[in-house]
């Protein structure tokens, strides 16, 4: 049998050559073009330079200067960076759950086929997109010790009026309170979303079986959006562990970064340490270093709850 040799090299060289790109790939890489230099140049390359300054003594003025783990050392030493730590896990555990519950509560209340509840859901969202500026001076109009509502209120229901901010075991649940106000909204969207691909037959079914709208809502509704309730939590949690600017505003004595925190580092959080050790006193590298530690921690964090999903998360099949 003969074999034409020509054909075989024309085969092997068309094996060698790769798919070629279509008409529409080339244009669907130029499209994403523009994010993936946005990657490159903002996201990446800053988070290897932020890597390589937190074992780095790094001013901003001067050369970053190779130090190994000294700023890690420190870290393990810095008492207020382990406030700053204890602090923040305070605030997510008061914050987490209270805004997940509101959120599920005004979802499910506003989940409801009457007439002007879309005011209602405009009503709850407007906090959202407002700034943390606008939202954190109706704050202080409410929880400012000497002329804010909350201390009104008090006063004429016979209660001594409080420090709110200025008080060590109060300055935290104040600016959960607030931080909640803000961001329920957004979940509370979340929780709609995933309450409105929840089958109506489901109910249907569950009340030909006489099953009340407590059981309802126990049997059908949380199970089918317990996929929503991971989500909402992810967020939350992220949320909190980059909390700065609340923080910043309403501790900050007239905006002065330095001073904000208190009183005596009772609001110190992560972040704002984070800023303060970065722009306030240039000790980038020191910062950079914070910057990681709490990047491994949401990243645990978040394993640990995606790990833990699966035993209470519920998939349709």
């Amino acid at each position: 049998m003969l074999v034409n040799t020509e054909t075989i090299k024309t085969r092997r060289k068309t094996k060698k050559k790769g798919p070629a790109l279509s008409h529409e790939g080339k244009w669907g890489l130029l499209m994403v073009t523009p994010y993936l230099l946005h990657f490159i140049i903002f996201i990446l390359f800053t988070l290897l330079a932020s890597l390589y300054f937190s074992f780095s003594s790094y001013d901003m003025l001067n050369p970053p200067e190779w130090v190994g783990l000294e700023n890690y050392n420190k870290l393990i030493q810095d008492p207020v960076f382990w406030q700053s730590l204890k602090n923040t896990i305070y605030f997510t555990v008061l914050f987490v759950p209270t805004q997940t519950i509101l959120a599920l509560i005004l979802a499910v209340a506003l989940n409801q086929s009457l007439k002007g509840l879309k005011l209602f859901r405009i009503a709850h969202f407007i906090p959202v997109i407002s700034s943390w500026t606008v939202v954190l001076y109706v704050a202080d109009a409410i929880f400012n010790p000497r002329f804010g509502l909350a201390n009104d209120l008090l006063v004429k229901i016979g209660l001594q009026p409080q420090q709110w901010l200025n008080d060590e075991q109060q300055v935290i649940p104040v600016l959960v309170a607030v931080a909640v106000w803000k961001g329920v909204g957004y979940m509370m969207v979340i929780y709609l979303a995933g309450l409105q691909n929840v089958p109506e037959d489901l109910y249907e079914s569950a009340e030909i079986e006489g099953a009340g709208v407590l059981k309802k809502f126990r049997h059908v509704t949380i199970p089918l959006i317990s996929g929503t309730t991971f989500l909402v939590l992810v967020l939350s949690t992220i949320t909190t562990f980059q909390a700065f600017e609340q923080v910043y505003v309403m501790t900050g004595n007239g905006g002065d970064i330095a001073s904000a925190g208190g009183p005596d580092n009772a609001s110190m959080v992560l972040m704002l340490y984070l800023f303060q050790q970065g722009f306030s006193f240039l000790k980038m590298g020191y910062a950079s270093a914070i910057a990681w530690v709490l990047f491994l921690i949401l990243f645990v964090i978040t394993m640990i709850q995606v790990k833990l999903q699966k035993k209470w998360v519920h998939y349709e099949k």
